[in-house]
């Protein structure tokens, strides 16, 4: 028996499932939903393993998830088999500190353009690194280095490419490029990078028309699957946006794809590969206002940059990622605005996770290829700051010309079809919210957030590379 309810009660439950309505973005286990394999058909063999492999951007922008199944990994180790025997013993090998200098790389990739065969895979991925640790700069040889772990890669399924030992995501050569872009020679940026989804006017609007056929309570009988199919049919696609980026790279859809799986766990949507608390298992919704809204989005993490005294060396120091959120309150208008506070459940949440992100990154690459990308963003600031460009004569050369060297080569990710979530809290069906990725890379280079290298050891370990000897088309080393 479904019961109606007056206006007022109306826009109150409206504000809260506003709250609460969940976009999918990405292939994860939910009830009821079926998973798209790898040649779009679908498969529900209970014998094999099913393996998150991600999302599928089609030509006109709408997303959709995919899977691939792996029987008792077979496909992953003979992924490792063949790369092992395609790569060169060198790079192959295990690494605790390579060393890749962008200004060499960037040369022989023009050279490599002009004798018209491109870059190779070494250099689309960067010789295997999977983190930065450290970036150098050498004014006696116009060197601009970074350096940390690296090691031999394949592709995983999800079409990653990911280290054979290790399993974390190695950097790629096209969202350095993106990174460098956004903050580019001869400038001063103060780019914000983000991305947001978000219903349309039209689905909310047929939203609302089907929340006034129900009622804030259920009384026994009611159909619950038609309260989900309900709301999902209402709302309709939603609209994702990207700014500060383009919306057709890679690094856009690494936030995209982040952003939401995040959303996902604090709904209880997906299992987290770490010791994560949902914001759903802790929440008491009898304590958290109708109108209000859980907004949750990852931030670079501040003070994380130890920089030489000099400033020719810096060192990436934690995990690099933080999970923020706030309370907004929504009137019986639909009008959002900031609460000023967050509530205890989401503050728990919001906490776990950065507490948790390490662990969570080592497990599941998308959170890894998200700090990767972070990380890369602080260091072109870093280097645009530092006017490493003008000391080193660097223009980007290639790099920095889209029309010779492409890295928009993506569909835009535009829409995505809503998937709801559905939880009782005593005699309530609620369905909770909340997101966004918003990166200012030149916050996290402030002077006020920069540690102090007292021991020296930042600038010791620039010190430890001599580059003076190194042949000229020698790009990475270890």
């Amino acid at each position: 028996m479904r019961t109606s309810i007056n206006p007022f009660h109306r826009n109150l439950f409206f504000a809260y499932l506003q709250a609460v309505c969940l976009v999918t973005l990405v292939g994860v286990a939910s009830v009821g939903a079926q998973d798209l394999d790898a040649d779009g058909g679908t498969d529900t063999t209970d014998d094999e393993a099913i393996i998150a492999a991600g999302v599928a951007v089609d030509a006109s922008g709408v997303l959709q998830r995919l899977t691939k199944r792996d029987t008792q990994g077979i496909l992953a180790r003979e992924r490792a088999q063949q790369a092992l025997a395609s790569l060169d013993a060198d790079i192959a090998q295990r690494s605790k500190l390579r060393k890749v200098s962008l200004t060499r790389l960037a040369k022989l990739i023009k050279k490599s353009i002009e004798e018209g065969h491109g870059p190779d895979e070494a250099m689309k991925h960067l010789a295997g690194m999977t983190r930065i640790k450290y970036t150098f700069y050498y004014p006696e040889t116009q060197d601009i280095v970074i350096a940390g772990p690296a090691e031999g890669w394949m592709q995983d399924l999800a079409g990653r490419p990911v280290g054979i030992e290790s399993g974390q995501p190695v950097l790629e050569l096209q969202d350095m490029i993106v990174a460098l872009r956004t903050f580019p020679p001869n400038k001063n940026s103060k780019s914000v990078v983000y991305c947001s989804i978000d219903a349309t006017e039209e689905g909310l609007a047929r939203m609302q028309e089907f929340l006034s056929q129900v009622g804030t309570k259920f009384q026994g009988g009611i159909d619950e699957q038609f309260i989900v199919n309900g709301l999902r049919e209402s709302l309709g696609l939603q609209v994702i946006t990207v700014g500060g980026v383009p919306a057709t790279t890679h690094f856009a859809q690494v936030m995209v794809e982040a952003d939401y799986r995040m959303k996902l766990i604090g709904v209880g949507l997906e299992e987290p590969a770490a010791n994560i608390k949902s914001f759903v298992s802790m929440a008491n919704f009898a304590s958290i206002a109708r109108n209000a809204m859980m907004r949750w989005w990852f931030v670079p993490d501040y003070q994380r940059i130890r920089v030489s005294e000099d400033g020719l060396a810096a060192e990436f120091v934690g995990d690099g990622v933080k999970l923020v959120g706030e309370d907004e309150v929504v009137s019986n208008d639909g009008e959002r605005r900031q609460a000023g506070s967050q509530n205890r459940a989401s503050q728990r949440f919001t906490q776990s996770f950065t507490d948790n992100y390490g662990a969570l990154a080592d497990r599941d690459p998308v959170y890894a290829q998200l700090r990767n990308c972070i990380d890369l963003l602080v260091f072109a600031a870093l280097i645009q700051k530092n006017d490493f460009y003008g000391q080193a004569g660097w223009d980007l050369s290639v790099l920095g010309d889209e029309k010779i060297y492409p890295v928009q080569t993506y569909n835009a990710p535009k829409q995505v079809a809503a998937a709801v979530n559905t939880i009782w809290k005593g005699s309530r069906l609620t369905t909770p919210v909340g997101g966004g990725v918003q990166v200012r890379a030149t916050e996290v280079i402030n002077v006020d957030n920069l540690l102090v290298d007292e021991k020296g050891e930042v600038d010791a370990a620039r010190k430890q590379v001599s580059l003076k000897d190194l042949p000229v088309d020698k790009w990475w080393w270890d």
